[in-house]
């Protein structure tokens, strides 16, 4: 089947997705996480769950203490389109260094799937590690994903890899066919696991960086006595940028990081967002409705509703840590939540793997070099208001 674009979110229908949850999904993370339906233990003051969801499956939780405030259908397995790009950075952006230059040769493109997202790559000319990872987390581009598997071994071995990174993140509900999340026979994940790999690679300074670019520069073809050209490239994620939202305004302290959509898997989305201090992550896949960006707007609900809900609902999970992490010592807010959410997790083990590099960072806006990024930086404190 035909993948649609996976930066155009208004044509996916999501028909190749089941339309009905698993009686039992995976209960990784809690036993609620694995009831079907919406889940959510309100206390007093808590606000309603927005209205109208429609999501097949989602998820909104605290970055930091991996506290999970609400979720439905969280562990159903369901395509993740270009979302499990966050899978592929988080795994071969450590192996590749950003100055590195690599001239693209045919069989680098070879096997990209027809109608894919694409920034432009060109066959013959040189791009940096850091212009192709710009054309992953702004332009979705699949071309730009075939260029970095092929410097880090190929797409059979990326696509290994990033299945043994899925495995230690503990993300059992993902099976990876393709690196791009190009629709593939058997290609899976679940908002939990999207939103484990979005923590997971937001502790690293350059996903951060570029999951929070909100425009760039990209280089233009190379051609013989011709200077080379760039062009701009604008992130596609709409709650960054703002295009085609109420007002076109960008959700407030949005710092990204993933959209996606194909035929099969609709539109999907995980986002991070900050107010005051507290930082939440976001999972949506697949809303059931024709109306345009709703992706965006359930997401935006979710985290408007989950501002407000924190600290007035008992958390119904937790996103566990990576194996071999579980046995280190966290803060005591994390090893709190970790005895009160993950009690009924076998496996989970001890302590609680933090998000340390969204903990203390308060976000800003900056324009340098011809490219707008949101950028983090370290706060003496928690307490202190971002």
């Amino acid at each position: 089947m035909t993948a649609a674009p996976a930066h155009a979110d208004n044509p996916a229908d999501g028909k190749g997705a089941p339309k009905v949850p698993p009686a039992q999904m995976s209960t990784v993370g809690g036993e609620l996480l694995g009831k079907p339906g919406p889940q959510v233990r309100r206390g007093p003051g808590a606000p309603q769950l927005p209205k109208d969801l429609s999501g097949r499956s989602w998820l909104v939780a605290d970055a930091e203490s991996g506290e999970i405030l609400a979720a439905n259908n969280a562990h159903w397995r369901l395509p993740p389109a270009s979302t499990l790009k966050m899978l592929f950075a988080d795994t071969v952006l450590p192996k590749l260094p950003r100055n590195q230059t690599h001239k693209v040769v045919p069989s680098d493109l070879a096997g990209m799937g027809a109608g894919s997202s694409a920034v432009g790559v060109k066959e013959g000319s040189s791009y940096t590690v850091h212009d192709l990872w710009l054309g992953v987390f702004l332009r979705s581009g699949n071309d730009a994903v075939r260029v970095l598997s092929a410097m880090n071994g190929g797409v059979s071995r990326t696509v290994t890899d990033m299945q043994a990174h899925a495995e230690d993140l503990q993300a059992k509900d993902t099976h990876v066919v393709t690196p791009d999340g190009y629709d593939a026979d058997g290609q899976v994940s679940s908002a939990y696991d999207l939103t484990l790999f979005a923590r997971s690679g937001l502790q690293k300074a350059d996903f951060r960086e570029y999951c929070a670019t909100v425009s760039a520069k990209f280089p233009g073809e190379e051609k013989p006595g011709k200077k080379r050209d760039s062009f701009a490239i604008v992130n596609t994620n709409r709650l960054l940028t703002g295009e085609g939202m109420p007002g076109n305004e960008p959700y407030k302290g949005m710092a990204g990081v993933k959209n996606g959509s194909t035929t099969n898997a609709g539109n999907t989305f995980t986002g991070v967002a900050q107010h005051d201090g507290r930082k939440l992550l976001v999972t949506v896949m697949n809303p059931e409705t024709a109306e345009p960006h709703r992706v965006y707007t359930e997401a935006r609900e979710l985290l408007d509703w989950g501002f407000e809900a924190a600290g007035h609902v008992q958390p119904v999970g937790v996103l566990v840590p990576p194996r071999g992490a579980a046995d280190k010592p966290g803060d005591g807010r994390a090893d709190q939540a970790t005895q009160h959410a993950q009690a009924s997790v076998a496996g989970s083990g001890g302590g609680m793997w933090t998000a340390v590099g969204i903990a203390g960072a308060a976000l800003a806006v900056l324009a340098v070099g011809g490219f707008v990024v949101h950028r983090r930086h370290p706060l003496p404190g928690r307490g202190r208001r971002g």
